[in-house]
């Protein structure tokens, strides 16, 4: 019913390469083959104790490259999705859903498993802009702008992740457990996805118990991380990550179009 053994290693699908090469789902595309899937960019920033600091906004310091990076990491997460059978049968509705749920932390797991770093500078003119948006009575996540603190925040879920040093295996198995989300809203199947869950969840045991006998505790701290970057907010990594890339187009459209396109 559900199988990863086959998935764990890095591979992209076919059928991305009839894009117009003028549409910004082909720019995205197009990237997946790019040297910098295999290229970690240098990370030096450190850590700021001053909150006012941790409010700065920030931006990608190097956005080219970083978004080529995140491009095709992005790229990877749909194929994985599009190659499960068992997500492919599960009503369109719920395949929808969990896309829309699930997206943001599969593509960190991604982030991780390639060990991706990337730099962060101030947003130009940020002071001035920030006392506009930050007037009186709007707080910091309605303006969900990037910042010093949310990126730390997300530095150190990849660390986490880094610390545990996952195998490919544990990787696959760990994305389809987060994958079949049976608590996600609206979901028709969700005994069937349910089950998936737990099948995922029962693999990534074996496979842990398997490859570290000796650590006893490593399944429930690969489980802890992995609950960890449900809290990364969507609008930081699309801002983040994509903008640059796509400016205001829907980032859901997009993914539904890489998820559903021939």
């Amino acid at each position: 019913m559900f199988s990863l053994e086959e998935k764990t290693t890095n591979k992209t699908c076919s059928g991305y390469q009839d894009q117009h090469p003028h549409t910004i789902l082909y720019n995205i595309l197009s990237w997946r083959d790019s040297d910098y899937l295999n290229d970690k960019l240098n990370s030096n920033s450190g850590v700021h104790s001053c909150h006012c600091e941790q409010r700065r906004a920030v931006c990608l310091k190097d956005p080219k490259a970083t978004c080529q990076v995140a491009s095709g990491v992005l790229v990877k997460t749909i194929c994985f999705m599009r190659s499960l059978p068992s997500f492919s049968q599960l009503p369109l509705g719920d395949q929808l859903s969990l896309l829309r749920h699930s997206w943001v932390p599969l593509f960190v797991l991604g982030l991780a498993q390639e060990r991706i770093v990337f730099e962060v500078t101030d947003v130009p003119n940020s002071s001035i802009l920030r006392q506009i948006l930050l007037r009186p009575g709007l707080s910091e996540k309605e303006v969900d702008q990037p910042t010093l603190a949310r990126v730390h925040r997300l530095k150190s879920y990849l660390h986490q992740l880094w610390d545990l040093d996952l195998s490919p295996r544990e990787y696959a198995y760990l994305k389809g457990a987060m994958l079949f989300n049976p608590v996600v809203q609206g979901l028709s199947a969700v005994l069937f996805i349910e089950g998936l869950q737990q099948e995922a969840q029962e693999a990534l045991r074996q496979a842990v118990h398997l490859l570290h006998p000796e650590d006893a505790s490593r399944f429930r701290h690969i489980l802890l991380a992995a609950s960890a970057i449900l809290n990364i907010s969507h609008s930081l990594v699309t801002k983040l990550f994509f903008k640059p890339v796509i400016g205001n187009a829907n980032m859901l459209h997009l993914l539904t179009e890489m998820l559903f396109v021939q």
